[in-house]
């Protein structure tokens, strides 16, 4: 079975971006920022305009949420570098090059729309958030793979861990406002998952081995973009911990319902290097089926224990 380059891979594709991109204009629906935003709970901040400076007092969101908001909004600051990596890799050509600045667009919402809601409701404090972002999107990003196959991968799963992520950050804000906010954006991101999780099934049907290599490869060594933030591992600790995002989920709502449409483990048309690869991926999602147990198990037994020296 053929092997297929770069620019194959987009020519062949291209007729499959463009019939997915007609889709996703007809369903995805029009917001505006600004509306999600309780523009009446705002007040003036200290500076120019003489107001008080933010205290911790101000916003009554659990600190794990809190967090999770700002590695979501975190990650959300690096569009520049994130539409500087697909436009390299999918090009601005054709209905590759329209996807590329309407998911650009689209993602641009976003990240205005957290930073407004947590300015205006005083969730955090807004001169470490400045000086966070500064810090961050100094680093920037840069893809970890190449090539159109595996970053067609990394942002199926990406897009949906994202989604899981913003939803759940919501809930746990226990803010109706926050909530309604992250789940409206959570729509995009599942819109945007959809796309890429549907592009890389045309590619299997069109180079099964390779579009198999490309999976098992990122499945095996994929990160989130916000690993770059400043004390990351910590934060993502207290996000887990809280259940806002944690292997548990990310093995059941991330990597199996993709990998499950893409009938990954029924195919029958893989050549033995491929063979290999599924072997590889499938070694590792059992062993990450058994530390998100482990994980799970030991977050029970910690709240069990926090539970039973709480005062009554």
């Amino acid at each position: 079975m053929r092997e297929y380059g770069e620019t194959e891979l987009l020519i062949e594709l291209e007729p499959v971006v463009a019939g997915e991109l007609d889709r996703h204009l007809k369903v995805a629906k029009e917001w505006f920022p600004h509306e999600y935003v309780p523009w009446s709970r705002g007040r003036d901040y200290d500076g120019v305009f003489g107001g008080a400076a933010w205290a911790e007092k101000d916003s009554a969101i659990p600190e794990e949420a809190r967090v999770s908001l700002i590695v979501n909004l975190l990650t959300e600051d690096n569009l520049p570098s994130y539409h500087h990596e697909i436009a390299a890799t999918f090009g601005r050509d054709a209905a590759w090059g329209t996807w590329v600045h309407r998911w650009t667009a689209e993602e641009g919402r976003h990240g205005t729309a957290i930073r407004d809601y947590l300015t205006v409701t005083r969730a955090v404090d807004p001169v470490a958030l400045e000086r966070a972002r500064m810090l961050h999107m100094g680093e920037g990003f840069t893809n970890s793979y190449e090539g159109v196959l595996h970053s067609l991968a990394y942002v199926s799963f990406q897009e949906l861990a994202t989604r899981v992520s913003h939803r759940n950050t919501g809930r746990a804000s226990k803010d109706p406002d926050c909530e309604r906010l992250l789940a409206r954006i959570a729509a995009d991101e599942n819109l945007h998952m959809l796309f890429y999780r549907n592009l890389l099934h045309a590619a299997f049907e069109l180079t099964p081995s390779q579009t198999m290599r490309a999976v098992a490869d990122v499945v095996t060594t994929f990160q989130m973009p916000g690993t770059g933030i400043e004390g990351f591992t910590r934060k993502a600790m207290t996000i887990a911990n809280a259940g806002i995002y944690d292997l548990r989920l990310h093995l059941d709502d991330v990597l199996m319902p993709v990998l499950r449409q893409w009938s990954v483990f029924d195919r029958t048309d893989l050549d033995p290097e491929a063979e290999k690869a599924r072997e590889v991926l499938a070694d590792f999602l059992s062993r990450l089926e058994v530390s998100a147990s482990r994980f799970v198990d030991r977050r029970e037994s910690r709240r069990a224990r926090l539970t039973a020296v709480a005062p009554a």
